[in-house]
């Protein structure tokens, strides 16, 4: 696993493409990998893209790239995809995005299989920006697979947000959703030369001025883009670095990746709990039994379990 965490930070592209693979398919190694990689993280940006499908996130995504490349900047893309359900991996290879990009050995692209995660991501997004953030690259760009109100996981994984909406898709009822619009940093509407672009606007403006009422000075920005046209990128790329130095310069950016680790040390800490029960308990081989003396009533659902545990503890201790 040295070796192979030495490549990454080299920058190595198989390495990288290992790194990954690991951490995906929670292969032995992984955790070492990861603590290896560990000093050499936190110097990335981490902007995640996310709406409802249709909403052009893609496209977009290969804009914000280039613009990326223009700064000089090195770039990484993970773009998490429904699962496929005969081998489990994602539908929509990168190959099928972002093409333009796939010849720059300064730009890396991955797609993701979400695995069944209702997030809208996967959950070895987390370990892939690690990665990609020790493998030097100055951006990493999260494309989620756009599934709506539940692609609320990609707040715990970036830096700042761009939400997606286009007209015609009924985001104008989303729009007033709470869960929708805690979401963005930025709110994006894509596709603004379709009819309904500006009315899009107004119901987005309008909430968030509900939201920031008594502190209009720190309402979102709403750019208006045609990523199809190419249109309204520069407007949006000077509002991503204007917030991103605002986090920044506030001890937002500081407090948000503070919390990041926050969320994962429980994450990581409930797994383990969660895979050591189960290997004392033989949970998975148990559950069906379980279940059916469950569904006879010969046994209470929370009083069993509570007793288990209780069984389980006492055993330990001994």
């Amino acid at each position: 696993m040295r070796d192979l965490a030495r490549d990454i930070v080299l920058g190595k592209t198989r390495a990288i493409a290992r790194g990954i693979s690991l951490a995906e398919n929670d292969s032995l190694g992984r955790e070492e990998l990861i603590d290896l990689l560990h000093p050499h993280t936190g110097k990335a940006r981490i902007l995640g893209i996310t709406g409802p499908p249709g909403a052009g996130k893609s496209t977009l995504a290969d804009l914000l790239i280039a613009g990326e490349r223009r700064k000089g900047h090195k770039v990484a893309v993970v773009a998490v995809d429904p699962s496929s359900p005969f081998t489990g991996g994602a539908l929509l290879g990168d190959r099928l995005r972002m093409q333009s990009h796939a010849e720059d050995e300064h730009v890396f692209i991955r797609s993701m299989a979400s695995r069944g995660h209702l997030g809208g991501v996967s959950r070895a997004t987390v370990d892939a920006i690690k990665v990609l953030d020790a493998a030097g690259f100055d951006t990493v760009i999260v494309e989620t697979i756009g599934v709506g109100q539940t692609e609320v996981d990609i707040i715990e994984l970036t830096d700042l947000v761009l939400l997606v909406l286009v007209p015609g898709m009924g985001d104008e009822i989303q729009a007033m959703k709470a869960g929708v619009m805690e979401i963005g940093d930025i709110f994006v509407i894509n596709k603004s030369d379709k009819e309904g672009a500006d009315k899009l606007r107004t119901e987005v403006e309008y909430v968030l001025g509900f939201k920031y009422a008594h502190e209009m000075e720190k309402m979102n920005p709403v750019c208006m883009v045609s990523a199809k046209m190419k249109q309204g990128l520069e407007a949006l790329e000077e509002e991503a670095e204007e917030w991103f130095q605002h986090l920044s310069l506030s001890g937002l950016l500081e407090q948000k990746r503070k919390e990041r680790i926050q969320k994962e040390l429980k994450r990581i800490f409930s797994a383990k709990i969660h895979e050591l029960l189960d290997k004392k308990m033989d949970f998975y081989n148990n559950v069906e039994e379980w279940a059916e003396m469950i569904y006879q009533k010969k046994v209470q659902p929370y009083r069993f379990i509570n007793e288990s545990l209780h069984d389980f503890l006492k055993k330990e201790s001994e």
